[in-house]
């Protein structure tokens, strides 16, 4: 059975940020002006972002759960649509507001409506497309005729500077030589912003509009062959585990040594991570669906950096998949990198643009460097 995306929306709190007002929000840590800001911000190239922060008082105007019930409720799929018509709710996200429960039952009570099937995707940047594909196998199967997906993002609250640690004078001498290097934990705090995003899929197009037929969604792991590389709740061994909170001699302890600071094997994402997305991965689905870079209309990637852009297109030149400049789409500079929601922020953006047109194909990428998940998928405009 096919399965249409018949309408997208996205919620950023608050006012945009600029690059000169991030610290004043998120904070010092120590007291001192970050050393890192400018060089991160100048090869990330974001000059804009969203927290759900209020920068007179400091607090957070949002949690993660009413982010996504904002988003989800801004979904028009037809003129009478109200989320008690919601049959399938599907929500993915790296920063939960809590342990327990999961995050989409804490959605679905923040949006209210009527019984529905419930689904909580972990993981990084590919929890929401987890979301997606579970959504979109549930209307295929006709468990259900309709489905919500989301993707979401609290990153601000790991950005405040009463949870970081300073970046050594040492870090700062050394990422201004090798601007990759940045790829730590100063490097995600001036990078992560807040957001959601939704997506409202039936088994029938829109009557109103034009939808987007899913055509296919493959989510591939590579975690047998690599160590962990993006983390948060654990600190990293020399071997390469993860010793976890819980196996602190105490909370006290886990919470003094960072523990839960976003972090990033810095070596080991620049050493993999853009080969995995696309030679290890794009070519198996080349062969899978007869991919051919000429029928791709737009190419949707989420990458964390413009620093990774080129990169990204000579890998794809180098396997025969060359897709031209002008036919990508991307908002990160100015909606920020909002992890599991970048995705879904992207497609809305495009989908309400006017610039689709009927018979267009999409393709999305999204990498996860939590232990290199790689998804992609193709989308057809109908």
């Amino acid at each position: 059975m096919d399965v249409f995306i018949t309408d997208l929306a996205s919620f950023l709190p608050n006012e945009p940020v600029g690059n000169d007002d991030m610290e004043k929000i998120l904070g010092m840590v120590n007291q001192i002006p970050s050393r890192t800001r400018r060089i991160i911000l100048r090869n990330n190239k974001i000059t804009h972002r969203y927290y759900a922060i209020d920068p007179q008082t400091g607090k957070t105007t949002h949690n993660n759960a009413q982010l996504t019930a904002e988003a989800i409720r801004q979904l028009k799929p037809s003129k009478n649509f109200s989320t008690s018509d919601i049959q399938c709710l599907c929500c993915g996200t790296s920063s939960p507001d809590q342990l327990i429960p999961g995050h989409a039952p804490m959605v679905h009570g923040e949006m209210g409506g009527g019984i529905c099937e419930i689904m909580s995707a972990a993981g990084v940047c590919t929890s929401g497309m987890v979301a997606l594909k579970h959504a979109f196998m549930n209307v295929a199967l006709g468990s259900t005729e309709n489905a919500v997906a989301t993707g979401s993002e609290l990153g601000s609250t790991f950005l405040l500077a009463r949870l970081c640690a300073p970046c050594s004078a040492e870090k700062t001498e050394e990422l201004e030589k090798q601007p990759a290097l940045s790829f730590e934990a100063d490097f995600l705090r001036w990078m992560l912003s807040d957001g959601a995003g939704a997506a409202f899929l039936s088994n029938q197009p829109g009557k109103d509009n034009f939808s987007l037929r899913l055509d296919w969604i493959d989510i591939l792991s590579f975690a047998h062959l690599f160590e962990p590389c993006m983390y948060a709740g654990a600190d990293k061994n020399p071997d390469g585990s993860l010793t976890g909170w819980r196996e602190y001699p105490s909370l006290e302890q886990a919470v003094n040594e960072h523990c839960f600071q976003i972090k990033q094997d810095v070596k080991l994402l620049n050493r993999e991570i853009s080969d995995t997305s696309v030679i290890r991965t794009l070519p198996l689905l080349i062969d899978k669906y007869a991919l051919n870079a000429d029928e791709i209309d737009w190419f949707l990637p989420h990458y964390s950096s413009e620093y990774f852009r080129p990169e990204l297109q000579k890998k794809l030149t180098r396997i025969g998949f060359d897709i031209p400049k002008e036919r990508w789409f991307t908002n990160l500079t100015y909606k920020g990198n909002t992890g599991a929601a970048s995705i879904y922020i992207m497609l809305e953006e495009l989908f309400h643009s006017g610039k689709l047109k009927k018979g267009e194909k999409l393709l999305c990428f999204v990498p996860e460097s939590g232990r290199f998940t790689i998804c992609y998928m193709l989308l057809t405009v109908v």
